[in-house]
C-alpha cells in the first residue's frame, strides 16, 4: 500500500558469540522494549540489532495495512520512497544498514576495501568477499566505548618497540631501525611502518605463539607483583590473549590506537583504516557490504597478503580519530555526523524534557529512526495516527515525511536516524 509511507519496522538481531550476554546488552533492552513479549534469554549473546534492507536480515513491517512481509520487498515495489536522488544514485536500494551493537569480547582487527579494490577481490575471491561495494562505517558510543582505530604515532610504536622485546623480535631489527630512522619523512616512514607490519603479519606461527606466551607470562607475573604494566600495554594484552590465546592480533595493540568513546562521540572507519571493537554499546551505520579483509583476534581467514597490501599506513594520535558531530543551524535539538563518503549520514536528536512537540523534520530522502531513550506518541501525515513510541522503537520514514511526536516522558528524549543526504 502507496499511501503508508512511515510505519514501525520489528527488526532482526543477530546473536553472534561476541555480543554482551542477556540484558547486559543494549541491544537485547532496545528489543525488550520495542515488544515487552520479547523473550530474553541471560545466557544468550544479544551482539547486533540490524535496521535496514540487507538479505540477512531484512526488517518485518509491523503494519496490517501494508501487504509486504519486508522492508526490502516494500523498497523494491515502492523505490520512490527512497527520495528520487537515492532511488537513482544507489539503483533502488537503501544504501545503508543501520545498527546497534553490544560488544563483550573482541571483533576481529579488520579493514574494508575501497570500491576500487572491493571489485577485484569479489571477482578473484567471491566466496571470502561476498560483493563488490566498499563498507565505510561510522560508530557512535552509546555507552563508554573502546575500540583500536588507525596506526598510532611512530613515537610510540617506537617506544614499544623498545619496551616490548617480544614485540620487537616479530618485527625484526631491520624493519624496527628503519622505522625508528625514518621519523619525520612521511613517504619513508609510510613504507617503513608497512614493512614492520607485514614481518609481524608473516612471522612463522611457532615464533609468534612462544613470543606472545613470554610476553603474557612476563606481563602477567608483572601485574601480580603490583608493578605497572602500561608500558607493554599490559591490561588490554592479558585481556585480548584471555580472549584469543596464541592469536596474532595481540600483537597489534602496539601498532594500532586505543580509542575510548563517551557517550555520543563517534569513530569514521574509512577504506583500509584497521579497526577492532573491543568493549561497550555503539550505534553503527554503514555502506551495505559484506567485505571485510581480517587480521587477527579471529578464527576466520587471514588474508594477511591483501591485507597489508591495503592498509592505510599513515600514522595519526588517538584524539584524531574521534569524528565530531555538528549541530544543526535549523534545529538546535540535531546533530549531525556526516562522514565524507555519500552513502549515509546519521543525526542525534536530543530532546530536552521541557520541549513536548517537536517534529522530525521532512529530507529528501528515506530514513531509519531509532528511539535509544524517552516516550511519546507519534502522528504521521504519511500513515501514523497517535502511534505510542518508546526505547527500541523504529520506525520507516519516506522521503520528505515529518513526524510529528507529542513527548511523553519527563527526561525528553534520544532519537537516531539514519539517512543519505546527497
Amino acid at each position: 500500500m502507496e499511501e503508508v509511507r512511515v510505519f514501525p519496522l520489528a527488526c532482526v538481531v543477530q546473536k553472534y558469540a561476541w555480543g554482551k550476554l542477556g540484558l547486559n546488552s543494549e541491544v537485547a533492552k532496545l528489543v525488550l522494549g520495542g515488544d515487552p513479549l520479547a523473550v530474553i534469554e541471560d545466557d544468550q549473546p544479544y551482539a547486533e540489532l540490524w535496521m535496514g534492507a540487507h538479505p540477512k536480515g531484512d526488517a518485518l513491517i509491523k503494519d496490517n495495512r501494508i501487504s509486504q512481509r519486508t522492508l526490502g520487498q516494500w523498497i523494491a515495489d515502492y523505490p520512490g520512497c527512497l527520495g528520487s536522488k537515492v532511488k537513482d544514485t544507489f539503483q533502488g536500494q537503501l544504501p545503508f544498514l543501520f545498527k546497534v551493537l553490544s560488544v563483550n569480547t573482541a571483533l576481529s582487527i579488520q579493514a574494508h576495501p575501497n570500491r576500487e579494490l572491493a571489485a577485484k577481490l569479489h571477482a578473484q575471491f567471491p566466496e571470502h568477499y561476498p560483493d563488490n561495494n566498499h563498507k565505510p562505517e561510522m560508530a557512535i558510543a552509546l555507552t563508554q566505548f573502546e575500540g583500536l582505530c588507525g596506526f598510532r604515532p611512530v613515537e610510540e610504536i617506537v617506544g614499544f618497540l623498545k619496551s616490548v622485546p617480544e614485540f620487537h623480535a616479530l618485527v625484526g631489527n631491520e624493519a624496527a631501525e628503519e622505522l625508528q630512522s625514518s621519523v619525520g619523512d612521511g613517504v619513508r616512514l609510510s613504507l617503513a611502518l608497512k614493512k614492520c607490519f607485514t614481518r609481524m603479519m608473516n612471522c612463522e606461527k611457532k615464533v609468534f605463539v612462544d613470543q606472545l606466551n613470554m610476553l603474557v607470562k612476563r606481563v602477567s607475573e608483572e601485574a601480580a607483583a603490583g608493578k605497572d604494566t602500561s608500558g607493554s600495554n599490559g591490561e588490554l594484552l592479558l585481556r585480548l590473549h584471555s580472549q584469543f590465546p596464541g592469536d596474532i592480533g595481540c600483537f597489534s595493540i602496539y601498532f594500532l590506537n586505543r580509542v575510548m568513546l563517551q557517550p555520543g562521540q563517534a569513530m569514521f572507519l574509512g577504506a583500509n583504516e584497521p579497526h577492532a571493537y573491543l568493549f561497550g554499546d555503539c550505534i553503527e551505520c554503514m555502506a551495505c557490504s559484506d567485505n571485510t579483509v581480517r587480521a587477527g583476534l579471529t578464527p576466520k581467514y587471514i588474508d594477511v597478503n591483501t591485507l597489508c597490501e591495503m592498509l592505510n599506513y599513515t600514522p595519526a594520535p588517538a584524539s584524531a580519530k574521534i569524528f565530531p558531530s555538528v549541530q544543526d543551524p535549523s534545529d538546535p535539538y540535531v546533530f549531525v555526523y556526516d562522514p565524507p563518503v555519500p552513502d549515509f549520514t546519521v543525526m542525534r536528536i536530543q530532546v530536552p524534557g521541557s520541549v513536548k512537540q517537536y517534529t522530525v523534520a521532512p529530507i529528501d530522502c528515506a530514513g531509519i529512526l531509532l528511539v535509544v531513550q524517552g516516550e511519546a506518541t507519534a502522528t504521521a501525515a504519511g500513515g501514523l495516527s497517535d502511534t505510542a513510541l518508546g526505547r527500541g522503537s523504529v520506525l520507516f520514514i519516506s522521503a520528505n515525511e515529518s513526524v510529528a511526536l507529542h513527548v511523553t516522558s519527563p527526561s525528553g528524549m534520544t532519537l537516531f536516524r539514519a539517512c543519505c543526504l546527497l
